[in-house]
């Protein structure tokens, strides 16, 4: 019998993805940042994907200096031997990966890698949590003129943005696209997260949405968000680009 988490309520969660069809941010590739631990996690988590009407995922493991050294090479293997076991469950997926570049000291020896790893035009970065990077600006020109176009990870949850009007439009000012996390939406990570997610979107700021999924906890959560009016009010004051990808 093939495990289905939604089994109990199909009903209530077919297709309530509606017009996103595609996840581009995620931690699937088993045992190599603080996602998924093991394939069998991986493919339960990616069973779980499909079955909210997911059509495609973009996994992006961490990339860090003093954390998840991984390596475009580490990453595409690790990428293939998901998608040979999904393949194997019979999961109908589109899986891709990219990688999530945290902005240390090690991420310009990266971003000169020829085969970094970006989703589409797009290069994925974070930064820390508590406190923005000395050469944050300086980082966001040399992405561009490598040919990218930076996309920060949930901007939501950086408790170093305090004046949310003014520092998140001199961020877009500078051409950083948003990416928000889903879960946000719901209060996951904190009330302050919540309260940034929710001006982003009336601010019509956000141009991708992620799940950002670990484990399986965030799926059920991503469940009651997709459920919820949330994701039809956010396309209505935002341009979603996730499908163009």
């Amino acid at each position: 019998m093939i495990f289905s988490f939604f089994k109990k309520k199909k009903k209530h969660t077919e297709g309530v993805v509606r017009e996103l069809c595609t996840d581009i941010h995620s931690h699937l590739i088993p045992g190599i940042d603080d996602g998924s631990k093991d394939i069998g996690e991986s493919i339960i988590l990616l069973r779980a994907m499909s079955e909210l009407g997911y059509k495609k995922v973009i996994t992006t493991p961490h990339i860090m200096s003093d954390g998840y050294k991984n390596t475009s090479q580490n990453i595409l293997e690790g990428l293939k031997a998901l998608r040979s076991a999904a393949k194997g469950e019979n999961i109908d997926l589109e899986i891709n990966a990219a990688a999530e570049y945290y902005l240390d000291d090690g991420f310009y020896n990266q971003l000169k890698d020829q085969e970094i790893l970006s989703v589409g035009d797009y290069l994925l970065i974070e930064t820390s949590y508590i406190s923005k990077p000395l050469q944050f600006d300086e980082m966001i020109f040399d992405i561009q003129a490598s040919g990218f176009k930076p996309m920060l990870a949930h901007p939501e949850r950086y408790r170093y943005i305090k004046d949310l009007k003014r520092e998140y439009k001199a961020m877009k000012d500078k051409g950083i696209y948003f990416q928000v996390n889903l879960n946000s939406f719901s209060g996951h990570y904190g009330k302050e997260a919540k309260r940034k997610a929710d001006f982003l979107s009336k601010a019509g700021m956000i141009d991708f949405l992620g799940s950002d999924v670990h484990h399986m906890k965030q799926v059920e959560t991503l469940s009651e968000v997709l459920n919820s009016e949330i994701l039809s009010t956010i396309y209505s004051n935002n341009t979603i680009l996730n499908d163009s990808l």
